[in-house]
């Protein structure tokens, strides 16, 4: 007997928006394992349904634990008590994935490294992926700079590819009707991709965001909250440093506005002074943790 929930709802693209697995990836685990049962439009489009959505977030759930794609299929279908996972595989698949990424962006292989990033997206949840493999590589990438084991070129390279795959998964984030998040980095702060990864999973928690970017004056953050009245502010900065000096600003910002303070740069110190929130973990795991406002 049909329910509501298993009414047709949804176009691939906006399903693949709303769980951030590409649309070709959704197509291959309805044509590998029946994961996905849509229905045809009079127009001739595939409708999937919430029972759909539910199946294949199961189906991320069971990855995240260890499960290869063919064993997550068959538990997120067969959907009872008796389909719990095995014990996770532990981090050499996760190991094996870092390597593999570093190796081809390191040598300048946009479609290795793009094939890298397709197998991690169909294998595991998009959060663990953001988690446990882009942002160690990206702290990786940053140390190596550091020490001058890697260049500019390449480290331009790896952001930029990242960061457009970042800005695929981000589409349309801006929509829908939950809480709305404002984002920026403070002057000065150009590494915006940890903050753009707290988006991307915020926005798949529900909230809506308003992303403003690298370099952002703290002026320019407290006219767009004025204007777009958020229910959060998040300022994320690499070091300290960079939002010290602003702490005046930061004071009177977060009388106006809920304000977090996030990234390696936003220290207790610092956040107990301006009367913000300290994000101090991880950006995957701090957007986890966010609850909607009452």
């Amino acid at each position: 007997m049909d329910s509501a929930s298993d009414r047709p709802l949804l176009r691939i693209g906006e399903l693949s928006r709303r769980l951030g697995v590409s649309d070709h990836v959704l197509r291959a685990w309805e044509t590998r394992y029946g994961l996905l049962q849509p229905v045809r439009s009079p127009g001739g489009f595939r409708l999937y349904s919430e029972a759909d959505e539910s199946r294949i977030r199961r189906m991320q759930a069971y990855l995240a634990e260890g499960l290869s794609a063919a064993e997550a299929a068959r538990a997120a279908l067969d959907g009872g008590p008796g389909a719990h996972p095995r014990e996770p595989a532990g981090p050499a698949a996760g190991g094996e994935a870092f390597a593999g990424l570093r190796r081809a962006l390191d040598a300048f292989d946009e479609p290795a490294a793009q094939a890298v990033l397709d197998r991690l997206m169909a294998e595991l949840s998009l959060p663990a992926v953001l988690r446990d493999v882009i942002l160690p590589y990206l702290a990786d990438l940053g140390e190596r700079w550091q020490r001058g084991t890697a260049s500019i070129a390449a480290e331009h390279f790896a952001s930029n590819l990242i960061r457009g795959r970042l800005a695929g998964l981000a589409r349309g984030w801006g929509s829908g009707h939950g809480p709305q998040a404002l984002l920026a980095c403070p002057p000065g702060e150009l590494h915006d991709i940890p903050l753009m990864i707290f988006g991307i999973v915020l926005n798949r928690n529900g909230w809506r965001i308003g992303y403003l970017g690298p370099s952002t004056p703290v002026g320019e953050l407290a006219r767009a909250a004025g204007a777009s009245h958020p229910d959060l502010v998040v300022l994320a900065a690499t070091v300290p440093e960079t939002l010290e000096p602003l702490q005046p600003e930061l004071t009177s910002l977060a009388r106006h506005v809920p304000l977090a303070l996030a990234g390696a740069g936003a220290t207790p110190q610092l956040a107990r002074a301006t009367g913000a929130r300290l994000m101090a973990g991880d950006p995957v795991t701090e957007a986890e943790q966010i609850r909607w406002p009452r």
